[in-house]
């Protein structure tokens, strides 16, 4: 092989490595700028479930002081009733 055939096959050898190196690094570089997003995607997920977890539980309470508050409305109105049916009747 000449000195030019050498030159040639690793030319040839560099082109190879440098058609198959610039989509490994674009890929790596992708998969690192990915998985930074799904951290920061995760972690404001985790940030979302802990307020929807809080909020939820103050919409429970405020549902059960309603509840509670209509039950003595209730009583109260059903006492009003009573006490007007027996003044109707006397």
């Amino acid at each position: 092989m000449t000195e030019w055939g050498v030159v040639l096959v690793i030319s040839a050898l560099l082109g190879l490595f440098v058609i198959v190196a610039k989509p490994v690094v674009s890929l790596t570089q992708a998969i690192t700028r990915l998985t930074a997003t799904v951290e920061g995607v995760k972690a404001d997920f985790d940030a979302m479930s802990i307020k929807n977890t809080e909020s939820h539980r103050r919409i429970w309470e405020h549902n059960d002081e309603q509840d509670k508050q209509l039950a003595d409305h209730d009583k109260r109105i059903t006492r009003l009733e009573d006490k007007d049916e027996l003044e109707s009747k006397n």
